[in-house]
């Protein structure tokens, strides 16, 4: 089977073994990106004027995409649709944001406002302030690596689609999408 025909399937078909509590975290997770996608539209400080501070270019374009990117994904996590395909982008975006807001944090030099109280630069003051980039990016990995539970839309669209092509009805969950190269689901 062609690699891209394995990244494919892995997307598209998540195994449908991952506990049913992995709704918790998609709730959790999908909860957050999609009040944070909101706040971005609502709160310049949250979107244009943030992303302007920290120097993103086109930040109204930015925001605009970021924020989007967050209220629609934030949904399909929420739903367990397309879960391991939104994880990736949820993932990238942690990593970023991280990276253009804990540097300067642990530097001294962050545009942002400081935390409101100690500590407010160094090592632990990007622990605290990460607590929740930690928290999305550990669940975003976690959905991808595992899918999206038995309780989500994904697994639904699955069983559907292994009962048209006769492999039964059954709501048993399988360890993992085994199409044969070629087959198309």
């Amino acid at each position: 089977m062609r690699p891209t025909q394995r990244l494919f399937d892995f997307l598209a078909h998540p195994p449908l073994t991952a506990p049913r509590s992995a709704l918790l975290l998609r709730l959790m997770a999908g909860g957050v990106f999609l009040s944070e996608g909101i706040l971005k539209f609502v709160y310049t400080n949250q979107g244009v004027g943030r992303f302007t501070k920290l120097g993103i270019p086109a930040p109204d374009l930015a925001a605009s995409f970021v924020g989007s990117l967050e209220i629609v994904g934030g949904l399909l996590l929420i739903a367990g649709l397309f879960t391991r395909v939104i994880a990736i982008p949820f993932i990238i975006e942690m990593v970023v944001a991280i990276l253009m807001t804990k540097v300067s944090l642990y530097l001294g030099t962050s545009p942002l406002p400081l935390p409101p109280a100690l500590p407010k630069v160094g090592f632990w003051a990007v622990m605290h302030e990460t607590r929740s980039d930690y928290a999305q990016i550990l669940t975003s990995i976690f959905l991808l690596v595992v899918g999206p539970g038995a309780w989500s839309l994904d697994a639904l669209l699955e069983r559907r689609r292994e009962a048209r092509a006769g492999r039964g009805s059954s709501d048993e969950p399988r360890a993992h999408s085994a199409h044969p190269a070629g087959a198309v689901g």
